[in-house]
Formats: structure tokens, sequence, C-alpha cells
């Protein structure tokens, strides 16, 4: 049986705290596939095929992620994959009482799936999509916290802030 994680997130964008959560899943799972939610609760940066195409640029090396978007349930998204796993990055405790209420509801919704926890590398533990945003909005050098191509991404998203100056 393939072991298969899910790894949900709006990443927008996608940081290298992410990809650092990628890279070590995918050396626990058989398969990992990232998946870009909608989540209704936010209006995002970049369109989920931005987001979609920039995960897929930045994972390219890892040769057992797939790159995926859902909208929905995750539950549903996760039997949809046959996964058995969903793959959850902490920064800090503040992160921990949301995640745990996720994996209790989630828990509840299929008890067979199981929620795998990972702290981030702690380098990354302040890094999150919102604060590179901010950073990179005010044209701050942005290129130890994302990939290459995701800073060039920032920077054509907010180079209209310039030209109002």
């Amino acid at each position: 049986m393939t072991a298969i994680a899910v790894y949900p997130g709006s990443f927008d964008p996608v940081t290298n705290g992410h990809l650092d959560i990628i890279e070590r899943s995918a050396k626990v799972f058989d398969k990992v596939v990232v998946a870009v939610l909608h989540n209704r609760n936010k209006v995002p940066l970049f369109s989920i095929e931005e987001r979609v195409a920039m995960l897929e640029e930045s994972t390219a090396y890892i040769t057992n992620t797939e790159v995926d978007s859902f909208n929905g349930l995750l539950i549903d998204y996760i039997r949809e994959k046959n996964a058995r796993t969903i793959v959850r990055g902490l920064r800090a405790v503040s992160d921990f009482e949301y995640e745990m209420q996720a994996a209790s509801i989630n828990r509840k919704l299929d008890p067979d799936i199981e929620t795998f926890f990972m702290m981030t590398n702690n380098q990354y533990s302040y890094l999150s999509s919102s604060i590179v945003k901010e950073v990179a909005k005010y044209e701050a050098n942005v290129q130890d916290l994302v990939p290459a191509s995701v800073q060039k991404a920032l920077l054509q998203k907010y180079s209209h802030l310039t030209d109002e100056k």
C-alpha cells in the first residue's frame, strides 16, 4: 500500500518554510500531494492557478510530490486522493491550538484519517505568507524567505505600488 499524505494550505505565496515541510514530508511518505485550497475566508494575492504554478515550479525537484487544488471539505479531498494522512506544519504553540481543533474535527468526520504534525525548522519559525507579503509590499528583499520565482511574482504584483509614488 502506498502511503499518501496531503499537505493542504493557502500557499499565498509558498515560502521556504512550506518547502521545508514538503521536503521533509516527502522523506516520510511515498507521495505528498500539496493541495492549494480555495479559502472563502481570505482574499488571496495570487489566484489558485498562480499558486499551483509557483508550487509546481518550486517543488519540481521533489519527485514524489504532486501539486493540486481543491474546494470544499478537506476530508472529502483526502478520500478522493486515497490518502490517509494530513500533514500540518507547526511554527509555534499558538499554531497548535488551531491545528488541534482542525485535527479533532477531521478525526470526527473520518476516524481513519490521521494528522501528522511537523515542527518547522527553527530558521522559519517566524515565517508566514502574510509576513512575506507585507515585507514585499514595501520593496524589501525576500530572497531568503521564498523561492526566486516567487520573489519575482511578488515584485510583479506589487510593482503598481511603486508606479503610484
